[in-house]
């Protein structure tokens, strides 16, 4: 009794970090979406001054790199949370809410959260060694803080993988959730 007890109480204080995850990444997802709107904006102002003025500034083409980073590799979080990644998909989509939960788990467990877990080592190394020789763009005109850029990388794969332990514990969920039904 005692660990049927502890059982549903680790379950039920995972669902909930789960839950806090989820949220997170809504948040994030949901504030970095607005950067596809300043990201187009800030094209249509370059390519409005290249053709009408005859006029390109560089830190603006670097401006637009970073406003793409941002919202693509900040929104990975939010779109693995929401299903919308690149799937490999000639089998899963036929598959049981068990057999896809059983597939997100091994997933989960052996290849994501272990490469993000090295490409947040790597990255967070890569970022750092760049601020702390304060690098910017090797471009005259670029823009300074070359290093924030990088950094970006690694929170983007802090979020993606905070998410892949949300899936980890829902597809566990799944399961158990199907084998008491079954």
């Amino acid at each position: 009794m005692h660990f049927l007890v502890h059982k549903l109480y680790t379950l039920k204080l995972l669902l909930s970090l789960s839950n806090f995850i989820n949220n997170l990444n809504e948040r994030i997802g949901n504030v970095f979406s607005w950067t596809v709107l300043i990201l187009i904006i800030i094209i249509c102002l370059d390519v409005g001054a290249r053709y009408f003025f005859k006029i390109s500034f560089l830190w603006v083409i670097e401006l637009q790199v970073y406003f793409f980073t941002l919202c693509i590799l900040l929104g990975a979080g939010y779109t693995f949370k929401h299903d919308q990644h690149v799937r490999v998909d000639l089998f899963y989509s036929n598959w049981s809410k068990k057999a896809k939960a059983k597939s997100n788990l091994i997933g989960g467990l052996l290849f994501l959260i272990p490469w993000c877990i090295v490409i947040l080592i790597v990255s967070f190394k890569y970022a750092l060694r760049s601020f702390k020789i304060a690098e910017s763009s090797p471009q005259a005109g670029g823009l300074p803080a070359l290093y924030l850029l990088k950094f970006i990388i690694f929170f983007a794969f802090v979020f993606l993988f905070l998410q892949g332990i949300a899936s980890v514990i829902q597809s566990i969920k799944e399961i158990s959730t199907e084998e008491k039904e079954s």
